[in-house]
């Protein structure tokens, strides 16, 4: 069971019946079926197919689910219980070796065979491939503290916990057939079956048509791969369903209540739901999704290993940000690279500080509801990530002893000690600087005009120490002013390609106050005199 909600005011409970965010809109659509069928409780799940390592999209599932699950609580004032099941479904056939394993060829073999048969690439105490994969599944998602029962599919059908449905489907072959073939071309209907017989010869998942189904005794025949007619009852994990019919399936066996999916299977939903109810079941409420895009706009794959990594986002993050990435727009899609991170951090704290002034209805339409299934923490984040990169970049920050030397200065009273969510901050600031912007740096030489104004601007803020942020920008935009910027984001686009390598930034005010007037002053100096160009 997951944790009791958090103790929220009775007006939340209220506000929740009326509330817009899309969890409360999908979690409506699940009151209404635990009226309409009298459910007791409510089941949602996840699929993985854990043919790659786990990527992002694969935890988005988790926590968008989650998110619709806090929602169906709140709702329901948490008197219906809930269940999430994460289901891998590690039986399926290893059509293709991923492109992100060591030593690819060692691995040819085992094509066709189930990823749980398959040996571990990567090494370590795990007896396969799709064992491997499942326990990195798992330990992400308790990275994030999720609530969740793991399933695999390969224990579910050695188990017999599929057996009653398979035979329901062996009963109503011929339904089911119905509902795949149109949906086929005419060359793969002549081979066609939902019934994929692991051959006791080889051991891999066969594509290949039945040559009879006995619906009395539970048994499929077909050719295996010696040429000779095989028998194999459809129970016990001797055959698995293709993925379309393994959908429906899963949902008539278990009593699957909410599924969501990416857009690359909306084409499928109504063969899912048809033969979920063929199978005796009623199909779920669905959510369907956008596809996570990488940087050049290609959908990411497991299998490829393109796009940001689980690793990746929390080496330069925490996990709420992503939590936030995934909230935000899911049937909008979004490219999922490096340069996200950091507006997803600077969001996400935005986000935190403005709930606990919130009322209960505009609490609930915060992210950060969501994020934190309402336990929303208390903090204080008095600098931007933005702004900690720019400071990274302009002192050359190896370490994050370097950003506080800076910071508790400007910010007296603030140490690593009082702040650990500042110190953290730091800390992904400092290893994304050097991993990820100082690469790419690129410094310019002034236009005669920009160094007129850079200039001025150095000028201006001689003896300004004890100005405040605001102040320091009023000086930044009267200087561009006077020289005739026009439009004025030209003068501050100079200012970041000149001064620190980038096409922008944050407001230049505010990065002054926190490097400091003098520092500011000599690093406009150092640009002047061709210093940064020539270092980078």
């Amino acid at each position: 069971m997951p944790a009791p909600l958090p103790t929220l005011d009775p007006a939340f409970f209220d506000a929740a019946q009326t509330a817009r965010a899309w969890p409360f809109e999908e979690a409506r659509k699940l009151v209404a079926r635990v009226e309409r069928l009298g459910l007791t409780e409510v089941l949602f799940e996840t699929g993985y197919g854990p043919s790659g390592l786990p990527h992002i999209g694969t935890f988005g599932e988790v926590a968008r689910t989650t998110m619709v699950r806090t929602a169906f609580r709140l709702l329901t004032r948490d008197e219906i219980p809930t269940r999430l099941l994460c289901f891998s479904d590690d039986m399926d056939g290893m059509r293709k070796i991923p492109e992100n394993v060591p030593d690819r060829a060692a691995l040819e073999p085992y094509l066709q065979m189930p990823l749980t048969s398959v040996p571990n690439p990567f090494g370590g105490d795990y007896p396969s491939f799709g064992d491997h994969n499942n326990t990195m599944l798992r330990r992400f998602l308790d990275t994030f503290g999720f609530n969740y029962e793991f399933a695999s599919a390969t224990e579910y059908y050695k188990a017999g916990r599929f057996d009653e449905v398979l035979l329901r489907a062996a009963e109503r072959y011929d339904q089911i057939m119905a509902v795949m073939l149109p949906s086929l071309g005419e060359e793969r209907q002549a081979t066609y079956s939902p019934f994929l017989p692991i051959s006791p010869i080889s051991g891999r998942v066969l594509y290949v048509p039945m040559k009879h189904v006995d619906a009395k005794a539970g048994t499929v025949t077909f050719v295996d791969e010696d040429g000779r007619d095989a028998t194999l009852p459809v129970t016990g994990g001797h055959v698995k369903l293709q993925w379309k019919p393994d959908f429906g399936m899963r949902w008539a066996a278990l009593g699957v209540d909410f599924e969501m999916f990416g857009k690359d299977h909306q084409t499928n939903q109504h063969l899912y739901d048809k033969i979920c109810a063929i199978l005796g079941g009623t199909p779920p409420e669905h959510y369907v999704y956008e596809l996570f895009l990488d940087d050049l706009g290609q959908k990411i794959s497991k299998s490829k290993g393109n796009g940001l990594t689980i690793d990746e986002w929390l080496t330069y993050a925490g996990t709420e940000t992503l939590s936030l990435y995934m909230f935000q727009k899911p049937r909008v899609a979004k490219r999922l690279y490096f340069d996200v991170i950091p507006r997803a951090v600077d969001e996400y704290y935005q986000h935190v500080a403005a709930y606990n002034g919130q009322d209960a209805a505009a609490a609930l339409e915060n992210p950060a509801f969501h994020i934190h299934s309402g336990k929303v923490p208390v903090v204080d984040m008095p600098i931007s990530f933005g702004l900690l990169l720019n400071l990274a970049s302009a002192a050359n920050a190896h370490e994050k002893s370097a950003l506080w030397n800076y910071i508790s200065r400007r910010l007296p009273g603030e140490t690593p000690l009082t702040n650990p969510e500042l110190d953290r901050l730091a800390g992904y600031a400092v290893r994304y600087f050097n991993d990820e912007v100082k690469p790419t740096k690129t410094f310019r030489a002034p236009t005669d005009k920009e160094r007129a104004a850079l200039q001025d601007l150095a000028d201006q803020l001689a003896g300004k120490e004890a100005l405040e942020a605001k102040e320091l920008q009023d000086i930044v935009y009267a200087v561009g002013n006077a020289h005739t910027f026009d439009p004025l984001r030209d003068w501050f686009g100079a200012i970041y390609q000149v001064l620190l390598g980038a096409d922008q930034g944050p407001r230049f005010g505010s990065f002054i106050a926190l490097y400091g007037v003098v520092e500011t002053r000599k690093l406009i100096a150092d640009a002047l005199a061709g210093k940064l160009v020539t270092a980078a």
